[in-house]
């Protein structure tokens, strides 16, 4: 069986309808994880139709970190990584330097960064997607940068995603910047992809954790149900590898979930950039299982639904797929 905690990928949807949503991951309880059965055989992929669907990529605007690591004496990171000084953005008057490589006591691992805001305007810096080893992170930073003026601020991973994924090297950090004016939240660019190397890139473990029951492969994209966790934080939580080698990037979310038989509201979305892997969270709220009866989750059905992020295009909708808890 399988038991290790894990990041809760809510979005600020889910949040704003339960109690203070934010959208950010979450550590998971200590309760024991059960390994997913399948039951039974489902179709593949049903082909793939032209549909839109808002992404809801609101923009992140708080000042400082929102989300503790389980374990706040120390990150599951290695505490001797360092980095080279490097310069990761440097256009139309923004510059961004990655300074050193820090381990926090509370908020874990980190890149320490120098803002340099020599625009007429105030501006903010945060992170449209942050990949470790190949894994999407969910990345704890957010900068607001006056005109004319500089900062020094840090961008950290999140322990619990790092956690996750057996990260216990950082070796490879991937980080797609977004810029945009503090006062109209109007965008001024997205950089290019900046990958920053450490010294432990020679020692980074990439080998997926895709361990569990297959749910879904076709098209260069894998989904494994891995463990059911009934003591998650919201309420219970199914945990998924998603591995994507589409030649696109990829957005997967749920549809149409029951639970031992009853309608469930499934919070998850996951992102998943070509050539990486996930894990998150299908997270399901106590008060719909207390509600139903439900003590136990010993039968799942769901269907996913996958597509393309930066085109919006439906690659796959899925047949019903059910699977055992037991």
């Amino acid at each position: 069986m399988l038991h290790r905690s894990r990041s809760m990928a809510l979005t600020a949807a889910v949040l704003a309808g339960v109690i203070v949503l934010a959208g950010c991951g979450s550590t998971s309880g200590s309760g024991e994880a059960r390994t997913i059965v399948r039951d039974e055989p489902t179709a593949a992929a049903a082909e793939a139709a032209q549909e839109t669907q808002d992404q809801g990529s609101a923009e992140a605007v708080a000042s400082s970190p929102t989300e503790q690591p389980e374990d706040s004496a120390a990150s599951s990171a290695s505490t001797d990584v360092t980095i080279e000084e490097q310069v990761l953005i440097d256009q139309d008057g923004v510059k961004v330097t990655a300074t050193e490589y820090v381990t926090d006591m509370i908020w874990g691992e980190g890149i320490k960064l120098m803002l340099e805001n020599d625009t007429s305007k105030d501006i903010t810096v945060g992170c449209t997607a942050l990949i470790v080893n190949d894994y999407m992170i969910s990345d704890l930073f957010v900068s607001n940068v006056a005109a004319g003026k500089k900062s020094n601020d840090k961008l950290y991973l999140s322990s619990s995603g790092l956690k996750a994924a057996g990260i216990d090297n950082v070796g490879q950090i991937e980080i797609y910047f977004h810029v945009y004016d503090s006062d109209s939240f109007e965008t001024l660019f997205d950089p290019d992809c900046v990958t920053i190397r450490t010294s432990a890139y020679d020692q980074m473990d990439t080998t997926p954790d895709d361990a569990g029951t297959e749910l879904y492969q076709a098209d260069g994209i894998r989904i494994v149900g891995k463990a059911v966790d009934e003591n998650s934080f919201w309420g219970s939580a199914i945990l998924l590898y998603c591995e994507n080698n589409s030649g696109r990037n990829v957005g997967i979310t749920v549809e149409d979930m029951s639970i031992n038989g009853f309608m469930m509201t499934p919070y998850f979305s996951s992102t998943v950039y070509d050539g990486k892997k996930a894990l998150d969270d299908i997270t399901i709220l106590s008060t719909e299982l207390e509600s139903n009866g439900i003590n136990s989750i010993d039968e799942v059905e769901l269907k996913f639904h996958m597509y393309d992020v930066d085109t919006f295009d439906t690659i796959a909708d899925t047949d019903p797929i059910t699977f055992s808890a037991k």
